[in-house]
């Protein structure tokens, strides 16, 4: 059996990609949730993943430590991972690289926490130019393939990687386009999604690093994680 190696689902974007990839298409896995430490991260996880983060899929001999790749991967036994027409599969693995290397400024700015909600001090113009080329692409995706995913009617990967992007908008209040904005919403109604979101809110952990990032970013609104 294949395990898949995460950390807190409330902080770690990256492992929320494949976790509900292979939940939502129903790719069998068992789950190992390593929290986050204060005492830094990359020694523990480096004794299951060579570059020392998370995720990292696990399947007898084979070590696959990029979220990415560890898609590529399944989608080897799983094709339903990507879209089947080869348009919009091309499209869709577009769209999964570019998140996968781009954003960066969304990314450091709106720290993934399910259990907050933030309002911004301010929407820099670096900001706004991600979330409109969310927006554009988006909108590209659910014109040229129908919807309501990004690349057709069913759930593939590059929905998955746009999956913390969908917690962002909600814990931050985001301004994405009306199309996108109902995409994102989309994606956060789904079952695998919302398990992850039940169980985020009830991890015993917190982390204090992360917290104060987000602390950074704006003014708390709210936080309804349990341990709270």
């Amino acid at each position: 059996m294949r395990e898949l190696y995460i950390a807190n689902k409330n902080y770690s974007s990256w492992s929320l990609r494949p976790w509900v990839l292979m939940h939502q298409l129903n790719i069998p896995f068992i789950e190992q949730l390593v929290p986050f430490s204060q005492q830094g991260n990359f020694e523990k996880f480096r004794t299951f993943s060579p570059s020392g983060k998370v995720p990292c899929l696990v399947q007898k001999d084979i070590v696959v430590w990029d979220s990415l790749a560890i898609a590529e991967y399944l989608y080897e036994s799983y094709p339903t991972v990507w879209p089947k027409d080869v348009k919009a599969r091309a499209f869709a693995r577009c769209a999964a690289a570019e998140m996968h290397s781009g954003f960066s400024t969304l990314r450091n700015t709106c720290g993934m926490s399910c259990g907050h909600r933030v309002q911004l001090h301010q929407l820099t113009p670096a900001l706004l130019l991600d979330i409109n080329r969310l927006s554009e692409l988006f909108e590209q995706g659910i014109r040229q393939f129908g919807g309501p995913f990004l690349a057709g009617k069913a759930f593939c990967a590059a929905d998955a990687f746009f999956a913390p992007v969908a917690f962002r908008m909600q814990s931050y209040g985001l301004p994405f386009s009306k199309v996108a904005t109902s995409y994102l919403q989309h994606l956060l109604a789904l079952p695998a999604m919302q398990d992850w979101y039940k169980q985020a809110l009830a991890e015993p952990w917190v982390d204090q690093a992360h917290d104060d990032e987000i602390a950074a970013a704006g003014q708390i609104i709210a936080d309804q994680r349990q341990t709270s």
